[in-house]
């Protein structure tokens, strides 16, 4: 006889939508990615009893009760520390990390450090609209030097805080950038993301249309954006352009890339320098490109390299080596204890 199997049950979009009603300001760039997320899940294979969202406080912070999976809407930027506890107890479920740049650099700017820091596997979606939305309008770690708040009126003279430079320097081993506009582009880097082994960073421009609006125009307007945009793809050279004639190239001098023009100063498509995804020295590079207006920001994948052993399976290991030999009192106070009479 046989043995009778049931067909599993492919998901939709709908499957993923929670029966919520979604609180956002009307036009905010964070429905765009809802709808991605959700669309993108079932091309995963993701089901929603595996799946959990944990995110922080803030307006991108609603996304768990947006999405019919596990969630979790914690405290200001403890979502990392949240996340790392569940991905730990459970290593079987994705685990997603929604925030935001005020949520995820500032307040909990030391949370997503060590999470990113231990690999932990997370996929940890920072939404940059350079502004605290939800407390109306004050400006962030991302703001640019200038923004003019109620909390700044005069202008912010604060450095400008570059979350791919963070990441990387926080010892990310998958960072990449996508923006809310691009429904084909955002979903492939999800993709990439929940493949990734360990800790996945991706900074995800978002427009806020009440008190930043139109702070990535040059990057989303569709006449701007080829001029804007640097498309990674790993493995091809790095041109852009409108007319596809512009490259970036390593300045050996100034020790940097350069934006060049193929076909002046004697620049052919032969010299454009070609992404290699799994170079951390070219990454640094790509994460300063951007921040001079004359140059493209870099989308896609901009650094991935897997670590040879993820952090949940050295710290589960050391769970399942001690497991029976000594009890949780016995640890306690196995170590330099002692008693305040």
């Amino acid at each position: 006889m046989n043995e009778m199997t049931t067909p599993q049950e492919k998901l939709t979009i709908k499957d993923f939508t929670s029966d919520q009603e979604v609180r956002w300001c009307p036009g905010c760039g964070d429905y765009a990615i809802l709808k991605c997320m959700q669309r993108t899940l079932p091309e995963l294979g993701a089901t929603r009893e595996n799946t959990v969202f944990v995110s922080g406080i803030g307006c991108s912070s609603r996304f768990p009760y947006y999405m019919d999976t596990y969630g979790f809407h914690t405290i200001h930027g403890r979502a990392p520390a949240i996340a790392t506890g569940v991905k730990l107890a459970k290593p079987e479920l994705d685990v997603w990390v929604i925030t935001g740049d005020g949520d995820g650099l500032s307040i909990g700017g030391n949370h997503l450090m060590h999470a990113i820091r231990r690999d932990v596997d997370l996929n940890i979606l920072l939404f940059n609209n350079q502004i605290y939305g939800l407390t109306k309008g004050q400006y962030s770690p991302t703001s640019v030097v200038g923004t003019k708040t109620p909390s700044t009126p005069q202008g912010s003279v604060d450095p400008t805080l570059n979350p791919i430079a963070f990441a990387l320097g926080s010892g990310a081993r998958f960072v990449a950038r996508t923006v809310d506009t691009a429904q084909k582009h955002m979903p492939d880097v999800f993709k990439r993301a929940h493949a990734f082994k360990g800790a996945s960073f991706v900074e995800i421009l978002q427009n806020c249309i009440v008190y930043n609006d139109a702070i990535w125009e040059e990057i989303t307007n569709k006449k701007t954006a080829p001029d804007h945009q640097l498309l990674l793809e790993h493995g091809m050279p790095m041109i852009f352009g409108a007319e596809r004639n512009k490259g970036i190239i390593f300045n050996a001098k100034s020790f940097a890339l350069e934006v060049v023009t193929i076909g002046e100063n004697g620049i052919t498509e032969g010299d454009i320098l070609v992404h290699d995804e799994t170079s951390l020295q070219m990454a640094r590079m790509l994460g300063d490109l951007g921040e001079n207006p004359s140059e493209p920001a870099p989308m896609g994948v901009i650094y991935a390299a897997e670590a040879d052993q993820s952090y949940v399976d050295a710290v589960r290991g050391q769970m399942v080596s001690e497991k029976g030999k000594r009890s949780l009192k016995d640890i306690i106070h196995g170590g330099q204890t002692w008693v305040v009479e």
